[in-house]
């Protein structure tokens, strides 16, 4: 007889462990996928829905991912402070020049579900525009994307 296996939260955090990934050359979108996929815990056998079962991610060199096609001229990443005109509009461009850790962590956000746990889980990413990070105590694992 099979059985469908739950995990609880305290099991969730012991086995939690910490990966690295270089996102020099990657392409935004696909590098957001595979890291909420290892937020979430997907690429785990004892997945559950409604527990935070993912793990430790460190992203580096966020100033060297890339964008296809002509999304840095045409696509624009919109704020809004609230107050009349208070609209901030920025072309991936700029993003990716100054901001890049702003947009892979957009983009990472953005494909986890809007709920309180995807907030949790949020918590559980790293992202540093440079080689150096400052998590080296963790011995991270390395992932080729």
């Amino acid at each position: 007889m099979q059985k469908t296996t739950m995990v609880k939260k305290e099991q969730a955090a012991k086995n939690r462990k910490w990966f690295l990934i270089d996102a020099t050359d990657l392409v935004l979108g696909r590098l957001a996928v595979e890291s909420a996929n290892i937020l979430r815990g997907k690429n785990k056998v004892d997945f559950t829905l409604n527990v935070d079962c993912g793990d430790n991610l460190i992203i580096i060199n966020t100033d060297k991912v890339k964008l296809t096609g002509n999304k840095e001229e045409n696509e624009f990443k919109y704020n809004h402070s609230g107050y009349i005109g208070g609209l901030r509009k920025r072309s991936y461009a700029t993003m990716l020049e100054k901001y890049s850790d702003e947009l892979v962590y957009d983009a990472i956000k953005n494909m986890l579900p809007k709920n309180r746990l995807s907030r949790q889980i949020i918590k559980k990413l790293h992202l540093f525009k440079g080689e150096k990070h400052d998590h080296e105590a963790q011995k991270p694992e390395q992932i080729k994307l």
